[in-house]
Parts: C-alpha cells; structure tokens; sequence
C-alpha cells in the first residue's frame, strides 16, 4: 500500500513524463518544420535514399489530404475538432488513473504541432516523402509520426496486453 509521499512522487514523475514528452516532439515539430520551409522548395523533391524524399507540401485538409479541396471551411473545422480532441486527451492523462498516458502524451503533441500550423499558416506543413519504388505514401511531418506511435501505442495495449492500457 502506497503512502501519501509515495502517491505523489509518482503523480509528479508522470506529469514530468507527460511534459517531457509533449515538449520534445513538439519543438522537435517546429524545428524540423522551420527546417523544411527554410531549405525546400514547395514540391520539388529531395533525394535522401532509396525510400524517402524531403518533398515540402502545404495540407489544407487532414490526413491523406482529406477535404484539402473543400474550399477554406475546413480548417476552422480541423481546428474546432482538434481543440476538442486536445481537450479530451488532456482530461484523460489528468483524470482518469488508466489512461494511456505516455500514448496520449504523444497523440497529444501531435495534435498541438499541427493545430499550431493550421492556426498561425491555415495549413499544415509536411515533407516527409516515404515511398517504394513507384509506391508513394502520403507526405507527412513530425506531429504525424508522433500521432502515429501514439495510436500504435494504444493500439497495441488494447489488443494484446489485455486491455491495459500503456
């Protein structure tokens, strides 16, 4: 049975996790994102090897450029929805004793990195180019990858670890 000095130290050790985690993706976000915008060139791309290029592309829709088309009523939809999503999220790591937080932590970065580019740009920078051969998959940053393991994450501690979970 753990004490109260017990309990807390281990409430604060999480809140620094949570912290720690969502400040290093999310300036590792900004950098790589003033990065690209400062040394790319919108749509030409640059050979790294293989199997991926640094293509700088402009998202004015979601993932897989989802509603990029719409018309510009998108992104105050997208910002709507992931204010919301940010708020859930953050009621989860603080509230509930079972929620994933180092996942959500993630997830969370994500959400903010890109929030944060459809705020300030109304759109989203991107130009991270995987692809094999004639195969391309879409083009995406640093919050994404960060969303991506997140839900992996999540994923992962729902279905095999019986349901804990991380």
């Amino acid at each position: 049975m753990f004490t109260a000095q017990v309990k807390k130290e281990l409430m604060l050790k999480k809140y620094i996790t949570i912290f720690l985690i969502i400040l290093s993706f999310l300036l590792l976000d900004i950098v790589t994102k003033e990065y690209a915008t400062s040394n790319l060139i919108l749509s030409y791309p640059v050979h790294i090897n293989d199997f991926m290029n640094f293509s700088l592309a402009f998202n004015y829709g979601a993932a897989f450029s989802f509603l990029s088309e719409a018309g510009g009523w998108q992104r105050w939809f997208f910002i709507i929805f992931s204010i919301f999503i940010i708020l859930i999220i953050g009621y989860l790591i603080l509230f509930d004793k079972n929620s994933g937080y180092i996942a959500f932590s993630l997830i969370l970065s994500g959400a903010i990195g890109n929030l944060y580019d459809r705020i300030t740009l109304g759109y989203v920078i991107d130009f991270i180019e995987l692809h094999y051969k004639n195969f391309y998959w879409p083009i995406f940053n640093v919050a994404d990858i960060a969303i991506t393991i997140g839900v992996i994450l999540l994923l992962y501690s729902a279905t095999l670890k019986n349901n804990k979970i991380i």
